[in-house]
């Protein structure tokens, strides 16, 4: 079976990779992947038996596909949105390539492995929460088991993100002329400063994996202006979500001093969903780390902590993983303009076909061997 599958893979590859390239090349972000989820939906509506949906609930770009009708529903994650300024730097082309691989694989042998393979096109993972808002409006609704591989520059058998949070602030002032009448404002830049002196203070009281960063949008119009306005943007990080609701309380009363010592008026909105820390499923996981090295890709424990993604949200409702595959010795960070484009050259290529050939072998193991499956039915995680 799993030699078909590679088969099925092969047959489809030279499409895959064009559909990575296109996207690499023509970057869409959160919410308005219009040309990422078309070009998807064509591919897999070319699948013979393939059931696909463009526009899912209150999420346009948002997409499901499905093949088989067997109980046993494995779900497989793409990613398509890109970063403001940076196009592909965190590898979401690989990412939804390698799902469409894994799908492409597995549909024709999908009802002989007495399942049915779900396909999730999830939208704004960057900044939007996608996954979590999918979640809510029941896309997932009877999956057993969730994945999707993500590029990096290490081969790890799990991601080891913080839960995270965002938040949006502004401080309203009063302006005035800085020179003939300062005491008649009151100034929104003064506030802002406050907070992040405040912040950069309370980091040395923060607890182990607590992190709080960001930056100042707009603080005025002119230096002979008290500035009337102050804008920025923050995020949150921590270990969990407990310890992030605790780190949040930290930033909310450092924005508030700078409310407080300078009389401004202090709005703060969270952005976008609460990002989940990640539980991984550790068998699923040892599957497709025996299922890696068969490709002569052997993946370490996760050896370092860092970033966010909904796809945690998932793993506290689905048993999931979310391995990490190397672009090679030497690659560029994530979020680095240079990634974006080693993810779209040959190496990008071949993480592609290791993560999506691993993924499709993971399912078939979690399909034919009988305590995985009936573990999995069963909904034990």
């Amino acid at each position: 079976m799993k030699a078909r599958v590679e088969q099925g893979l092969r047959e489809n590859f030279a499409a895959v990779t064009a559909f990575s390239h296109k996207l690499y090349r023509n970057p869409e972000l959160g919410f308005a992947e219009f040309q990422a989820v078309k070009w998807l939906a064509e591919e897999l509506g070319s699948i013979p038996g393939a059931r696909v949906q463009a526009g899912l609930g209150a999420l346009p770009t948002a997409l499901k596909a499905e093949a088989g009708s067997g109980p046993l529903v494995l779900t497989i994650c793409a990613e398509y949105d890109a970063l403001p300024g940076l196009g592909h730097a965190c590898g979401h082309n690989v990412i939804a390539a390698a799902a469409l691989g894994a799908f492409a694989a597995l549909a024709p042998v999908a009802d002989e492995l007495g399942m049915t393979m779900r396909l999730l096109g999830t939208p704004a993972e960057e900044n939007g929460g996608g996954k979590v808002l999918m979640l809510e409006q029941g896309d997932f609704a009877g999956t057993h088991a969730a994945m999707m591989i993500h590029p990096g520059d290490v081969d790890e058998v799990e991601m080891l993100p913080y839960a995270c949070a965002g938040y949006k602030v502004s401080y309203l002032g009063r302006g005035a002329h800085a020179s003939a009448a300062p005491w008649e404002g009151i100034n929104a830049l003064d506030a802002v400063t406050v907070a992040m002196t405040a912040i950069g203070l309370a980091r040395q009281q923060l607890e182990p994996g607590q992190q709080i960063h960001g930056y100042v949008a707009s603080a005025g119009t002119a230096p002979n202006v008290i500035p009337d306005r102050a804008t920025g943007e923050w995020m949150v990080r921590a270990h969990d979500v407990d310890s992030l609701a605790r780190a949040t309380a930290v930033l909310k009363r450092c924005m508030e001093a700078g409310a407080l010592a300078t009389g401004a008026t202090l709005e703060m909105v969270q952005d976008g969903p609460v990002y989940a820390e990640l539980r991984t499923d550790l068998a699923m996981a040892g599957l497709f780390a025996a299922n890696s090295a068969r490709l002569g890709r052997p993946l370490t424990p996760a050896g370092r902590r860092g970033g966010s993604t909904d796809m945690a949200n998932v793993s506290h409702e689905y048993p999931t993983i979310h391995p990490m595959i190397s672009l090679g010795e030497g690659c560029p960070g994530i979020h680095d303009s240079a990634f974006a484009d080693a993810a779209a050259s040959a190496l990008g290529d071949q993480v592609v076909w290791d993560g999506a050939l691993a993924m499709a072998w993971t399912c078939v193991d979690l399909a034919t061997d009988p305590a995985q499956r009936s573990r999995l039915l069963a909904g034990q995680a």
